[in-house]
């Protein structure tokens, strides 16, 4: 089963660096998603394993073979890119049969087999029709169930679900990850989609203008984000500046604008440190400013918007020191329970604040996506 190792590979685009000195390993049968913002080199990185473009730099392993020079065709790859490259002559059920029957399977088999992958994409009913004659997210389905079947060992998947509705997507994320389980496939999965990385993902791999920032099992990397860039790039997050005033066995002391303060359990800054301190929304607890509290970490403030998203309802609180700030409760816990501008107070355990550098370029240009 194949392996698949990038050593300290570089692609260059004129002075554009789409990937720098990246090196990773992808184990047999392993679902990787590769996440990052746009221009991240998330496609460059796809076209690289594929032999569609050739590193500056580095080098490709497949099962310890190094694929630099190899072309596509000999790499048992499919590649599913995002402009789909269907034939065009060909039905939905010609363009599946291509992959089996091209690799030597009987006509009979070969057929019975894509019909399966395509009521599977739930294309059945079109399998006479030709590309032109399908939707947008009709023809991504048929893109996919072609790469299913072309039998290749290595699926390389360039944001495969995003011009599908939300409730297919979410049928066919889950169908995807079984295919690529039950055949063993060694799976890369490009996707801006944060929910479909967690559901599917064995391993979660966050690029940032050519390098990884972090990688790690959705947990870990949802837990424990090793900088701002991805605790603000997964997850939804509040972020505080300020400076560490007092450190000592069990934590650390943050004076946030205007002497509001924080405790955290970090110990790994020192005192005048400057630092941006991070908590999830769903971690930022508000309490009723009904009478005085004497607490750490309760910062007072003003809601002064409320958003309804289905299962949650998430309020928007600003700060005595003008900070801005969300929170995010489960509808059933917070209908009719707080309203537009209702003192509160936000609270906030120690044990969820995560402490990071505060970043060389200034917080705000850190927290940029593109």
């Amino acid at each position: 089963m194949p392996t698949i190792k990038l050593v300290n590979v570089t692609k260059r685009y004129g002075d554009i660096v789409a990937i720098k000195n990246l090196s990773m390993t992808i184990h047999d049968g392993e679902y990787i998603c590769i996440l990052g913002p746009t221009g991240s080199g998330k496609t460059t990185l796809l076209k690289l394993i594929a032999g569609i473009i050739k590193p500056d730099k580095g080098e490709i392993y497949i099962d310890g073979k190094l694929v630099n020079d190899v072309p596509p065709y000999e790499r048992n790859i499919a590649y599913l890119p995002q402009y789909y490259a269907l034939f065009p002559h060909l039905t939905a059920l010609e363009n599946v049969a291509f992959g089996p029957l091209s690799r030597g399977i009987d006509v009979k088999e070969a057929y019975k087999i894509s019909m399966q992958i395509l009521e599977m994409m739930r294309l059945a009913w079109r399998a006479r029709s030709y590309p032109h004659e399908l939707s947008g997210g009709m023809q991504q389905r048929l893109a996919l169930a072609r790469a299913l079947a072309s039998g290749a060992k290595i699926l390389l998947l360039d944001e495969p679900l995003s011009a599908l509705d939300a409730r297919l997507r979410v049928e066919l994320r889950y169908n995807l990850r079984k295919i690529a389980k039950e055949n063993n496939l060694t799976t890369i999965h490009v996707t801006h989609d944060q929910e479909e990385t967690m559901v599917v993902a064995d391993r979660i791999i966050v690029l940032r203008n050519g390098e990884i920032q972090q990688e790690g099992t959705p947990l870990q990397v949802y837990n424990e984000p090793k900088n701002v860039f991805v605790a603000h790039f997964i997850g939804e997050s509040n972020f505080f500046d300020g400076f560490v005033i007092d450190v000592d066995q069990y934590g650390s002391w943050v004076q946030l604008r205007n002497g509001l303060l924080l405790r955290t359990n970090n110990v790994d800054r020192s005192v005048g440190d400057r630092v941006v301190v991070m908590v999830r929304e769903e971690k930022s607890r508000i309490l009723k400013a009904t009478k005085k509290r004497e607490e750490i970490n309760l910062l007072p403030g003003v809601i002064i918007n409320a958003s309804f998203l289905g299962n949650f309802i998430s309020y928007t609180i600003l700060l005595d020191n003008g900070d801005k700030v969300n929170s995010k409760m489960p509808t059933i816990n917070a209908i009719g329970k707080f309203s537009i501008g209702e003192r509160v107070y936000l609270k906030i355990s120690p044990e969820d604040l995560r402490v990071y550098p505060y970043p060389a370029l200034g917080l705000y240009r850190e927290l940029e996506v593109m």
